[in-house]
């Protein structure tokens, strides 16, 4: 039996279902958003958790017109009564903002009209449905002309009424009520705040949302999916049938993410099953109410890049779908006390905190204990455990966020030493001459200055490589200097090779983690790798005159240099 295609970046339902790609059966969520319907739904998950393709999967089900065919073999088409009575019986608006960027107010603005604009063009019958009066028809007709270059152009006040009378256009034609989808809705709050024009943005959507989800008797529910859920701007202001699902709600948790069930099936299926430890360790680890998840674009993507022999060790798949300006941020703002914490859920344990899940884009980096709580909503961090009280246990959920902590750390620790370029010369001279009191201070108070790892869980290697990055980052500071990392030389590969051409001097470093504070038995064993290793070799070659030999020995924020 052939396998399926693996659904790689694909968030259409209806393209994966008839291109037969592999697909991880989410359709009950359809009956228990049935069962459990409130006039406007809105689910918070971190990004590329598949909210985007639950709101394909949902405009395919209730769509008039539906393809039965799509959901043959699927949970919900065991659903027969239910199928009977909603699938494709709903005239259906579904949108995503999550294309709504722009410079200004204006340009982003024009991405709204475009939107809306272009999802109204599905419906091109209204403008001569007989359904509708004259004046509505003109009004439609409005929604969707577009300029001579080829633009949308609603009036403000129509732009505003837009998804409104679009459900009501849509509602007296087929004399059904009308299902309003919302992909990715906080999208527009979060760049406008980034760009500088929140206010106009925020009553922009206010108005927009306002019209069509609170006092539209056209809509029959709305489902809304985002990261944050929005409060203080009042976009939702009055809505009486309103519920909001986070990712510490029990009802729904099951839909967006990958189950252990689910990923064990996946790799079944693609003759993977060896590769379960390492996916669990690298992409589980997520807590949504009480159940554990798994982020599925990391999955789908590891396991599509070990079919095609593109990887053998897991990849950091998430760092790529995002600035991560949050954490940055988070790292900048940090009291030392903050950054102590940091060090906590870097070593695996659990620190507990108020969460806000209701915040506002200007609440975010107002304060630091307001970017705990969306480190927590968009996936950074999660649960752990039950809440303590109205504290909640924080854990980084997985080995691929642990990296891109790590990785932010160290590009933020950079950019706060070249802030003081004269110590930090005064430091890489050092090994320039030799200087290995200097060195061994130096490198000291800069380890005091930054976040180090220090779990016992941790493999020895990584707490090496950790160390690695933060001196060679330093090091490659020095303007003149060819500073290589994991060069080969001799019978094998140095930790930092650099070389001072104008000077002929060159030093080679090897850095070990000193198990138990034992600096002098780590330096000593750095020495006689570069030794036993020929590391030099590659100095001689190049014509350095002077070389010196340093091993550096490294225990939570102390070190010790010997030279040799």
């Amino acid at each position: 039996m052939k396998t399926a295609k693996l659904p790689v970046g694909i968030e259409d339902f209806r393209r994966i279902r008839t291109d037969e790609f592999y697909y991880v059966d989410k359709t009950g969520l359809i009956k228990d958003l049935l069962e459990h319907m409130a006039y406007v739904n809105l689910f918070t998950r971190p990004r590329r958790f598949g909210k985007t393709l639950n709101m394909s999967m949902l405009k395919c089900f209730f769509e008039v017109g539906c393809d039965h065919r799509l959901f043959e073999g699927l949970g919900i088409s065991q659903e027969k009564e239910l199928c009977d009575k909603y699938m494709g019986k709903f005239p259906v608006i579904s949108i995503s903002l999550k294309g709504i960027n722009g410079k200004n107010f204006e340009s982003a603005k024009a991405r709204m009209c475009s939107i809306i604009g272009n999802e109204a063009l599905r419906f091109q019958f209204l403008a001569h449905s007989k359904k509708l009066s004259e004046t509505e028809q003109q009004q439609y007709k409005k929604m969707i002309f577009l300029n001579e270059n080829g633009t949308f152009a609603m009036p403000d006040s129509l732009l505003e009424d837009s998804l409104f009378l679009l459900s009501q256009f849509l509602q007296k034609h087929y004399c059904q009520n009308v299902i309003i989808l919302i992909d990715e809705y906080d999208v527009p709050l979060d760049k406008a705040y980034q760009a500088g024009y929140y206010d106009e943005m925020a009553e922009l959507a206010r108005n927009i949302f306002g019209q069509a989800l609170k006092t539209n008797h056209s809509l029959y529910f709305a489902v809304l999916t985002g990261c944050l859920r929005i409060s203080k701007e009042s976009i939702f202001t009055g809505l009486n049938n309103f519920k909001v699902y986070t990712v510490k709600d029990v009802r729904y948790n099951e839909y967006f993410g990958f189950t252990d069930r689910e990923v064990r099936d996946m790799l079944v299926s693609y003759g993977l099953m060896d590769q379960y430890d390492t996916v669990k360790e690298w992409y589980d680890g997520y807590q949504f109410g009480n159940l554990g998840i798994y982020c599925p674009w990391d999955v789908i993507n590891y396991c599509d890049d070990l079919c095609d022999g593109n990887a053998v060790e897991p990849q950091n798949y998430w760092v790529n779908t995002s600035s991560n300006d949050i954490i940055r941020k988070f790292i900048g703002k940090a009291t030392p006390i903050t950054r102590n914490e940091i060090e906590l859920l870097l070593n695996g344990s659990v620190v507990k905190k108020k969460i806000r899940q209701e915040l506002t884009y200007r609440d975010i980096d107002s304060k630091i204990d307001n970017l705990w709580s969306v480190l927590f909503t968009t996936g950074y961090l999660t649960q752990s455990g039950e809440n303590c009280g109205s504290l909640t246990g924080l854990v980084i959920p997985n080995k691929e966020i642990s990296q891109i902590f790590t990785e932010q750390i160290k590009e933020w620790f950079e950019e706060e030493n070249t802030k003081d370029i004269t110590r930090l010369e005064s430091f890489c001279k050092a090994f320039q001459e030799n200087n290995v009191p200097v060195i061994e201070k130096g490198f000291t108070s800069y380890l005091k200055k930054t976040i180090s790892i220090r779990d016992t869980n941790i493999k020895k290697h990584m707490k090496e490589n950790f160390y690695h990055g933060i001196l060679l980052g330093l090091l490659g500071n020095m303007s003149g200097w060819k500073v290589r990392s994991n060069a080969e030389s001799g019978e094998g590969y140095s930790d930092i090779i650099a070389e001072i051409d104008e000077e002929e001097i060159g030093f080679v470093i090897e850095l070990k983690y000193a198990e138990n504070a034992s600096f002098d038995a780590g330096c000593q064993k750095a020495l006689q790798q570069i030794k036993d290793k020929g590391y030099e070799e590659i100095l001689i070659n190049d014509g350095m005159k002077t070389i010196y030999r340093y091993g550096i020995a490294c225990y939570q924020k102390r070190c010790k240099v010997i030279s040799g």
